[in-house]
């Protein structure tokens, strides 16, 4: 029996899509797919990209990459420019191949990309990017056109600032860009979607225990190894519990307050997850965790 319920019959040949929030299971589902049906199970978690994270962004065990094939988990190095774009494009190849795809993360722009498709918008000249680096979230937020606020949440930073940085480089809104976007990749109807739907009691609870299990499995020295590289600037160290644990090991704050702020963190972020996917991608399967099964 599968851990959740409202799983519905998967063609062995049809590929599939797996959304949901942080620690919902996700992983573990798409494992015991490809385990029964077989499949090539390709990461959407912009975080999961990086290689000098396993253990501090739940990838993938080495056990499991071994019970199925596993594609974009940690490919990226942390100093690497990576966007939605980038992931569209090494996805392309993998679509085309023999295994049927197991797509699953929790970055909801991969998915639209890949179901809505994506705007070639051309890259941000570096000079733009500073000055948006250097910019505070209102200044970029008043810069934005009425139609590219809407589309956007005005508290994620890198939402804004890279409708701000579109505008400004190009001219042209994002709205305007993204009005003349291409065919999707892979249609939604061309799929069978997946949205894990988890309470929130239940979820947080699972991220309290997830979390320690990443300490018992080595997060501390992940983020050790990495201390002399971090530069808050980029996206890799933003991967949550990663500045946390920087703290701690610099000693602005203990273990325990580490603990607290990667919970709250988490949290919130799951929040903002299921918010999103409930105005988004109202056409997907909703599922329910049975509870009991390991975080992914």
């Amino acid at each position: 029996m599968s851990a959740f319920s409202g799983l519905p019959t998967i063609p062995s040949d049809c590929p599939v899509l797996i959304a949901g929030p942080t620690a919902s299971g996700k992983s573990a589902l798409a494992l015991e797919i490809a385990r029964q049906a077989g499949g090539v199970i390709i990461n959407a978690d912009a975080s999961q990209v990086y290689d000098c994270w396993r253990v501090i962004t739940a990838r993938p065990s080495l056990q499991d990459e071994a019970v199925a094939p596993h594609r974009l988990y940690g490919h990226v190095a942390f100093d690497q420019p990576y966007s939605v774009g980038h992931w569209l494009r090494e996805v392309r190849p993998i679509l085309e191949g023999a295994q049927r795809p197991i797509i699953v993360g929790g970055t909801g722009l991969y998915f639209a990309a890949l179901t809505e498709g994506l705007a070639e918008i051309p890259p941000t000249p570096p000079s733009i990017r500073s000055d948006a680096d250097a910019m505070p979230l209102d200044a970029l937020i008043a810069g934005l056109d009425a139609r590219s606020a809407a589309r956007i949440d005005l508290r994620n930073r890198a939402r804004v600032q890279r409708a701000w940085e579109v505008r400004t480089a190009t001219g042209r809104s994002l709205a305007e860009w993204q009005a003349h976007t291409p065919p999707p990749d892979l249609p939604i109807t061309a799929t069978v979607p997946l949205l894990i739907e988890a309470e929130r009691d239940w979820l947080n609870q699972r991220i309290l225990s997830r979390f320690d299990q990443m300490l018992e499995q080595g997060a501390l020295d992940e983020v050790a190894a990495m201390d002399r590289q971090f530069d808050a600037t980029l996206p890799a160290f933003k991967a949550i519990g990663v500045p946390e644990l920087v703290a701690y090991r610099r000693g602005t704050c203990t273990l325990d307050e580490a603990r607290a702020r990667v919970v709250i963190s988490t949290r919130q972020f799951a929040k903002r997850q299921r918010t999103w996917f409930r105005s988004r991608l109202d056409k997907w399967h909703r599922l329910q965790p049975r509870g009991g099964e390991q975080a992914g």
